[in-house]
């Protein structure tokens, strides 16, 4: 049986900040999509979505709560139809994350602390 999915390289850092590049697979089941990403002694996979890029975005998603920065993905099959390298890089923004708050004691504390001199 002849798989009608796409494939996608999705290349960026991980957790680690080490770079990787790994095929990202699409499986379906029933009338909807799951895709996996499968690097080093990780497993990721989406639940149900009801297109492959869908599911896609949600792995992006998911890899972003996990720490993963820099993600870019480019297609390599579309519907089971080898592409080669012809397809642009789609890049994913990391999330923006909030500044760190300070607690009261450390706000407390910084008001004690020596301030440099302004020239």
């Amino acid at each position: 049986m002849e798989e009608r999915f796409d494939k996608h390289q999705l290349a960026g850092l991980d957790a680690r900040e080490r770079g990787f590049s790994r095929p990202v697979v699409f499986v379906q089941v029933g009338e909807g999509y799951r895709a996996i990403l499968r690097y080093e002694t990780t497993l990721r996979e989406t639940g149900l979505h009801t297109s492959q890029d869908d599911a896609l975005h949600r792995l992006i998603h998911i890899l972003h709560s996990d720490g993963y920065r820099q993600l870019r993905t480019q297609m390599s099959f579309r519907n089971g139809v080898y592409l080669g390298s012809q397809e642009f890089w789609v890049e994913y923004p990391d999330p923006v994350s909030e500044p760190k708050r300070e607690g009261l004691l450390a706000r407390i504390i910084g008001w004690f602390r020596p301030h440099p001199a302004h020239e």
